[in-house]
This record gives structure tokens, C-alpha cells and sequence, in this order.
């Protein structure tokens, strides 16, 4: 925030002040990061500092690792199929929470974004007593329908968001001209809210990929996913394998991180000169 020129000495120290603030708490935030990356290059078999060498060999431990392979297939494979299904639904679901007719409105919608207040580990009992008696425990498919309990509420209010400033006279105009509410849907609403259901499929893939309490829950030990592999790895023996994992998992989720950005740019103009 810029301030006008007549402002006086005492709001440019605050003004000072409140960036200095803003830049220690993103410094301490930022600090774990800047610690993992470079040990992840350490020639070492332990975290040390200062490095006696550079090295890529975690990199081609990770790489090479049939263990880490499978842990990485097993979490694409459930993130895709979570983002199919949160997609889906939390996009039905907002498309019916955006009329304001509907009925129980409100109470609808703190029971569908629940699981992103309630902890993640009262959660994760409860879907496990609830796998348990649909006798889908130590199965992928447990895993998928946990995990999209927990992505689509970040589907639902990101679609939401995006329906918001929806102009809802399009539906009646192509109505008008003789659609069907499928066609309407399909040629006329996703359309525009395509950016923002983008954003929420990605806020869903990476809420599945960086899930691990569920998944200590549900999973059988040949069910592993990354955090699973990465979480048992730090308990049973700390390798230096898992800072070249977190670091090749700092990349990733920055790349998704400006996508939703550019995705959220984008369903603005969409929304304000739609």
C-alpha cells in the first residue's frame, strides 16, 4: 500500500514498520525451505551444515527407488481420480448453492465445507468407522472417497466464488432460444466459469497429493502414498532422500500455485467485461 504524498511522519513509520513485520514473518516462513533445498544437494548420508560437498545422488536414489516410484504412482493415481470426482460434485453443488431459492441454503453449506474446519484427524475417524462398515478399508477406493470428502469443499467455494458475479439472464436467453438446461449448462455457464473450475480441480489434486492422515487411517502398507512414504521415511530412518522429495514437491506446488493465480486473473476479466 502506497501512501498519498501530504501523509504525515507518523504514518510513513507505520508504514515502515508494518513491512518490516510482513518481511520477518514471510522470512520465518520461507526459512524451512531455504534449508531443505540445499541439503537435498548434500553429498552426506546425514543433514549436517555447512555441506562437505555437492551431490545428486538423493536425486537418483529417488529416481532409481521402486519404493518412492510406486508412493509417487500411487498418489497421481488417487489425486486424478479425487479431482475427477471433487470436480464433479463440488461443482453440481455450487451451481445449486448459487440460487438463492434453494432451500436450507446456509445449513447445506456448512455441512459441505465441514471437512475444512472440522481437524483433519476427527475427520479421519469418522471416514474410517464409515469405510469400515462399507468394507472399503485398505483399499484405493477408501482412499479416493476420503479424499474427495476432503477436496470438494475447496471445489465448492472456488466455483462459487467464480458464480457470483454469473449473469444469470444467459440462462434464460438461451433458454429462450430453445436450450435444454444441459445445453444451457454445458454452452453457456461452464464456459464462463471455466477458469474458476480449473482452480478449484487444482486446489482438489493437490489437496489429495498432500494428504496423509487419511491415509494412515485407510491405506494398507502396500497402499503407500508419497506423504505416507515421506512421513514413515522420517520415522524409521531419515534419509536424505526426503529433502530431494520436498524440494521436487516445493517446485510442484509452486508451479500449481500460479496457475491458480493466472486462472484467477483470467475468471476476473471473465467476470468484469464477461
Amino acid at each position: 500500500m502506497t501512501l498519498p504524498p501530504y501523509a504525515s511522519p507518523v504514518e510513513r513509520l507505520w508504514q515502515i514498520a508494518l513491512r518490516i513485520i510482513v518481511a520477518g514473518v514471510l522470512g520465518f516462513l520461507m526459512l524451512p525451505i531455504l534449508i531443505v533445498v540445499p541439503l537435498s544437494f548434500s553429498s552426506e548420508s546425514f543433514f549436517t551444515f555447512p555441506m562437505p560437498g555437492l551431490s545428486l545422488r538423493w536425486y537418483a536414489e529417488f529416481f532409481t527407488s521402486d519404493r518412492w516410484l510406486d508412493a509417487v504412482w500411487h498418489s497421481v493415481v488417487i489425486a486424478v481420480a479425487t479431482t475427477f470426482f471433487a470436480t464433479v460434485l463440488g461443482t453440481l453443488a455450487a451451481q445449486g448453492l448459487s440460487r438463492r431459492t434453494m432451500p436450507a441454503r446456509g445449513l447445506i453449506m456448512v455441512v459441505l465445507i465441514s471437512p475444512m474446519i472440522v481437524p483433519t484427524v476427527i475427520t479421519a475417524v469418522g471416514i474410517y468407522f464409515f469405510l469400515g462398515q462399507t468394507g472399503l478399508l485398505n483399499s484405493f477406493a477408501g482412499i479416493i472417497v476420503a479424499h474427495t470428502a476432503l477436496a470438494t469443499p475447496f471445489v465448492v467455494i472456488t466455483v462459487l466464488s467464480t458464480l457470483t458475479g454469473y449473469d444469470t439472464n444467459l440462462n434464460r436467453a438461451g433458454a429462450s432460444l430453445g436450450a435444454g438446461p444441459r445445453q444451457v449448462f454445458f454452452r453457456v455457464t461452464l464456459p464462463l466459469i471455466l477458469p474458476g473450475v480449473i482452480s478449484g480441480a487444482l486446489f482438489a489434486f493437490v489437496t489429495s497429493f498432500d494428504e496423509v492422515v487419511c491415509v494412515l487411517f485407510i491405506a494398507s502398507p502396500d497402499q503407500r502414498t508419497l506423504p505416507m512414504q515421506m512421513f514413515s521415511g522420517i520415522r524409521e530412518q531419515i534419509s536424505p532422500t526426503i529433502t530431494a522429495v520436498a524440494t521436487l514437491l516445493i517446485l510442484f506446488s509452486t508451479v500449481m500455485l500460479a496457475s491458480m493465480e493466472l486462472l484467477r486473473r483470467r475468471s476476473e476479466r471473465l467476470r468484469l467485461h464477461g
